[in-house]
């Protein structure tokens, strides 16, 4: 048995839409049990995000700068020209992923880690990217840990509750 065969995500929690006009921001709250250092390495080393990321990088996101992001678990991957706009580790890395910008911010908790995601992405696909975040940063929970299920993204994630969780973040944000 893979580890990913013990893994299933918990309800749709942590999540919030905050709205500017036409512009939908998804904001994420994961309180991890790992040093800002440690996460901060996860968020950044291509090596790490290759364990969990949706997306490849061709480079460190540790320092600004272009990067190339390619996405993973699509049918054709999409390559982005990535501009890291911060990287103030262990701290705060921002950068925009093709029309979409990404600011995480990782605040030291006891031994652990607040880490605050906002993704400005369209309504449309709004609670898509919160159950696949959700994912995603459940599987870096455990990466982190010393405990990796592998990286489920794109259609490896309907096997993982996926529906459920994009359901009950179209509920809980009323959409």
């Amino acid at each position: 048995m893979s580890q990913s065969d013990k893994y299933m995500p918990g309800p749709a929690v942590g999540a919030k839409v905050t709205k500017d006009g036409e512009k939908w921001t998804l904001v994420l709250v994961r309180e991890l049990r790992h040093s800002p250092e440690k996460v901060w390495s996860a968020l950044t080393d291509p090596a790490s995000l290759r364990e969990w990321a949706p997306f490849d990088a061709d480079r460190s996101l540790a320092s600004v700068g272009s990067v190339r992001l390619s996405t993973v678990g699509t049918p054709a991957p999409q390559v982005s020209d990535t501009q890291v706009t911060r990287a103030d580790a262990p701290r705060l890395l921002e950068y925009r992923w093709g029309e979409n910008d990404l600011r995480w911010q990782l605040e030291p908790l006891g031994d652990g880690t607040r880490l605050t995601l906002w993704h400005n992405i369209d309504r449309n696909f709004i609670s898509m990217g919160a159950a696949g975040w959700h994912i995603c940063l459940d599987v870096l929970d455990r990466f982190v840990g010393g405990n990796p299920v592998g990286r489920i993204v794109g259609g490896e994630a309907m096997k993982f509750d996926w529906p459920r969780l994009k359901t009950e973040y179209e509920n809980q944000f009323g959409i």
